[in-house]
């Protein structure tokens, strides 16, 4: 089960329950069967359009950003054995991405939505951010199988920490201790570190896809284990979507499954369509989009192409006056150093001048040409651009804004 390798299933192969291997399909047996034990299975990919990097994609995941921190390893910020000698750099990464920090995204809305409409059994995240239940999903229906940020604990005697005390804490990036004097442990929030056991909670219901009557996997690898078993007890018959960048797991092999491959957002808004219920989704997240997000929309102004081009323009202008302040700057002291190293007045003529912006060729007319004519003619004339590559390396000659 999980990242196996597959043989997707024949295209003239019909399926089993469904009309066809689409979404309107999907769509019209959730209405016709009255579907109303879908399971929900979500990784990270559903959050990231929210602004919440994933773990593992290179250069902007979670793991990849760690570095910074000087860990002895990325992962060292989630073990448990590390936590306990070091939670410094948990609650730096902590005051990032704890709850009410994020919106949820129209895909978590929509797990909201087949709540309200009596249609979720149960959704199983691999996610910590606590985003399902900011979009009103209810605690019951939801399985954290890697934890979540929504309770915490001491680690030494167990005693549940207020969560008035624990936002305050993660705000200031400080670490808390227990309540109780006597113990004074460390406290962390019920996220399953390395080194710890996934909550007893999973393994209660690790079985219950095979209740399903749909299954519906989005935004995940399917490459950690056990969650990434749990696709597979889905009843054969039974259909189950992926809504992903990827390919992932066994999708694709059973004669039901459907595979809706790119943005889980997007994803989300076609089977919300084929539904009837775009609207009413699109309004749900609206609704409940936070004040301050909403604020800043209306007050957006939508910029035209050349008022773009005229920001940029004006932005690298300014670095470009700054740059040549610095270099004018740097020439100025250069020249004060060699002053003073030989001895030399401002007023001598035995020390040629150094070049700086606009006399570059300029020298003391006593001081040897370094330079014959051909030497001269054979160098292309540089413009600006070219002159400042050392600075905005993404400069070119051909550049253009």
């Amino acid at each position: 089960m999980g990242q196996e390798s597959s043989t997707l299933v024949d295209e003239h192969t019909p399926p089993q329950t469904l009309d066809a291997r689409s979404v309107e399909a999907v769509a019209r047996f959730i209405i016709d069967a009255q579907v109303q034990k879908i399971v929900v299975m979500t990784g990270a990919g559903i959050s990231t359009s929210a602004g919440i990097p994933d773990f593992r994609s290179p250069d902007t995941g979670i793991y990849a950003n760690l570095a910074k921190l000087n860990l002895p390893h990325p992962e060292a910020v989630f073990d448990i054995s590390f936590f306990r000698s070091n939670p410094n750099p948990f609650y730096m990464l902590a005051h990032e991405l704890y709850p009410g920090r994020y919106r949820p995204t129209i895909a978590h809305y929509f797990i909201r939505l087949l709540s309200d409409k009596g249609m979720l059994l149960k959704l199983f995240t691999q996610n910590i951010d606590c985003l399902e239940r900011a979009a009103g999903v209810p605690d019951e229906k939801i399985v954290e199988a890697h934890g979540s940020f929504a309770r915490q604990r001491c680690i030494e005697c167990k005693t549940a920490y207020p969560d008035d005390l624990m936002r305050e804490a993660v705000e200031k990036a400080e670490v808390p201790h227990c309540i109780t004097p006597q113990c004074n442990g460390l406290v962390k929030p019920d996220i399953v570190f390395f080194g710890e056991q996934l909550p007893e909670e999973f393994f209660r219901n690790r079985s219950l896809p095979s209740a399903a009557d749909l299954c519906i996997v989005m935004g995940t690898s399917l490459s950690v284990q056990p969650f990434a078993s749990l696709p597979g007890f889905a009843a054969e018959g039974v259909p189950r979507i992926l809504i992903n960048k990827e390919l992932v797991g066994d999708f694709g092999c059973r004669a039901d499954d459907v595979l809706i491959i790119g943005d889980c957002d997007e994803g989300v808004r076609r089977l919300a369509s084929a539904l009837g219920w775009l609207g009413e989704l699109e309004a749900l997240w609206n609704q409940t989009q936070p004040a301050l997000v909403r604020e800043k929309q209306e007050s957006r102004v939508e910029k035209t192409k050349d008022e773009i081009v005229t920001d940029e323009v004006a932005k690298l202008t300014a670095e470009i006056e700054k740059s040549l302040e610095i270099s004018a700057d740097h020439t100025a002291s250069v020249k004060q150093s060699l002053r003073e190293e030989h001895g030399v007045t401002e007023s001598s003529s035995k020390i040629q001048r150094l070049p700086s912006s606009g006399d570059a060729t300029e020298r003391h007319e006593d001081s040897p040409n370094k330079y014959n004519s051909s030497t001269i003619n054979s160098k292309p004339e540089k413009s600006q651009s070219t002159e400042l590559l050392h600075v905005f390396p993404h400069m070119t000659e051909k550049s253009s804004l």
